[in-house]
């Protein structure tokens, strides 16, 4: 028997395109879940000082909006009978620090990351988890982006507790990609004053999910310009049923969001490599 069982599952496609999510067992895919992508395009009521056309080109409200901020992005995971189970919502929005182009320490994107509650409707969500990310630039120099880093760091609420605990922070490549774990050996938890963390989109359990140490799970996504399925390993001790695993699906599936969500404001995304489809996020348009 193996010393640490994991399940292990795979978005079969990219996030934003609504794709399923298997459990692989050996040569085996077997699909567990289902994952809807919702991105609310409505523009936001700016004041329109940071962005401004150049070069006599028109810009719609919508598309100045949208490049001004990124936010509005919401994943749902489904079960096979169609049931939602959890849930990554964009509670603060991916926006260029002031007199820049990427999303700064200062004022980091957040993800919220729920569960379905104890009647199964996703009518009562139970917070999980707060995903904060953010850009971290290399150097000044403009050809050095591909070295950039985009920084994540989530937070959980124990029950009964009112400090945010910190679980996890860790820098991913965004050029690259790479991996974003939970080990509760390497990362010890740490308080954060539930003001600080902003308490009021933090998980409400540790619960089962991260309790007693060791690996909990991983993810590993792509950069910001590439096609990425989500690969996710948990640790089998750490799920005790269906919405355990679903809750890190949507973890990662807001990992791999927030990558996306990093990118500086004013640069298009280049091509994805050996993909000629669009970027179904067409973050800037």
């Amino acid at each position: 028997m193996e010393a640490d069982p994991r399940y292990i599952f795979q978005f079969d496609d990219e996030v934003a395109l609504n794709p399923q999510v298997v459990q692989l067992h050996g040569s085996s895919r077997q699909p567990i879940f289902s994952c809807k992508f919702i991105r609310d395009r409505r523009p936001s009521q700016g004041d329109g000082q940071y962005w401004s056309s150049s070069g006599g080109s028109e810009e719609t409200d919508m598309e100045m909006a949208m490049r001004r901020e990124r936010k509005g992005w919401k994943v749902v995971i489904h079960d096979l009978s169609g049931s939602a189970v959890a849930a990554a919502f964009m509670a603060t929005p991916f926006v260029p620090a002031p007199g820049g182009d990427t999303v700064a320490r200062s004022n980091p994107g957040a993800w919220l990351i729920v569960r379905a509650g104890t009647t199964g409707s996703s009518d009562s969500w139970q917070p999980w988890g707060r995903l904060e990310a953010w850009r971290e630039s290399s150097s000044s120099a403009p050809a050095a982006s591909s070295r950039d880093t985009v920084r994540l760091r989530l937070h959980l609420l124990p029950d009964g507790q009112d400090d945010c605990v910190l679980v996890s922070e860790a820098p991913l490549g965004s050029d690259k990609g790479g991996e974003f774990s939970i080990d509760m050996d390497r990362q010890a938890p740490a308080p954060v004053p539930a003001a600080a963390a902003a308490a009021g989109h933090c998980a409400v359990s540790l619960g089962a999910a991260c309790a007693g140490g060791g690996f909990v799970m991983s993810c590993k996504v792509e950069g910001e310009a590439r096609s990425s399925r989500p690969f996710v390993q948990l640790a089998m001790r750490h799920v005790t049923c269906m919405e355990d695993a679903a809750m890190f699906v949507a973890l990662a599936a807001a990992v791999d969001l927030s990558v996306k969500a990093c990118r500086p404001f004013r640069r298009k995304p280049g091509k994805k490599a050996a993909s000629p489809s669009p970027d179904p996020l067409e973050l800037d348009t």
